[in-house]
C-alpha cells in the first residue's frame, strides 16, 4: 500500500495553494491533477482541472445543468473521467509522486475516479491529495485507510505546514529540489 498524505480543512482555507507550493519542491514525474477556481467578476463560477502532463478541462461550473449537481454547479462527469481520472491512470505507470485535488463531493460523484482513487492507494507510488472535511461515505473510507496520513489545514496554519510536508514527502522516498 502507498503512502497518502491526504490535506483536509474548510473550503478556502488553502489546500490546493499549500498541495501546490509543496509539488513544486518534487524533483521527480508528477502525474494526477490540481483544481483551479473559475471566476468571473470575482464570482466563482465552477472549477477546473489541471493535469501536470498538460490537460485542461471544466469540472464543474454554474452553466453545466447536471446531473450530477453539488450545490451551484453541475458536474461534467465525462471531463472528470477523461481528464482527472485518467491524470491519475496514467500516474500510476510510472510518477514518482500521485496529485489528486481533491477527493471531494463533485469527484465523487464518478465511480470510475472512486476506482482509481483505491487503485492508487493500493500501488507503491506515494500520494499527495486534498480530501473533503466533511463525512462522506467514500471520503470517510479512504481517510479510515492503514497508511493514510491526514493533516488539517487552517488559514493560521497554512503557511508554516509546507516544511512538514515536505518532510513527509522526502520520507516517502521522493527528491526534492531546492
Amino acid at each position: 500500500m502507498s503512502a497518502a498524505l491526504l490535506l483536509t480543512g474548510d473550503p478556502g482555507c488553502g489546500k490546493t495553494t499549500l498541495l501546490r507550493r509543496a509539488v513544486a519542491r518534487v524533483a521527480g514525474p508528477t502525474g494526477g491533477f490540481y483544481t483551479e477556481e473559475i471566476r468571473a467578476s470575482g464570482v466563482r463560477q465552477g472549477f477546473a482541472m489541471v493535469t501536470f502532463d498538460g490537460a485542461r478541462g471544466i469540472l464543474a461550473h454554474r452553466s453545466i445543468p447536471g446531473p450530477p449537481r453539488v450545490g451551484a454547479y453541475g458536474v461534467d462527469r465525462a471531463a472528470l473521467d477523461a481528464i482527472g481520472t485518467a491524470s491519475i491512470r496514467r500516474a500510476l505507470e510510472g510518477a514518482s509522486l500521485i496529485v489528486i485535488d481533491e477527493i471531494g463531493p463533485m469527484e465523487m460523484t464518478s465511480p470510475a475516479f472512486c476506482q482509481v482513487v483505491l487503485d492508487a492507494l493500493e500501488g507503491d507510488i506515494p500520494i499527495l491529495g486534498t480530501i473533503v472535511k466533511r463525512s462522506r461515505p467514500f471520503s470517510d473510507q479512504i481517510k479510515a485507510r492503514p497508511g493514510v496520513e491526514l493533516i488539517t489545514v487552517t488559514r493560521a496554519n497554512r503557511e508554516w505546514l509546507v516544511a512538514p510536508i515536505l518532510d513527509r514527502l522526502r520520507a516517502a522516498g521522493l527528491t526534492l529540489t531546492q
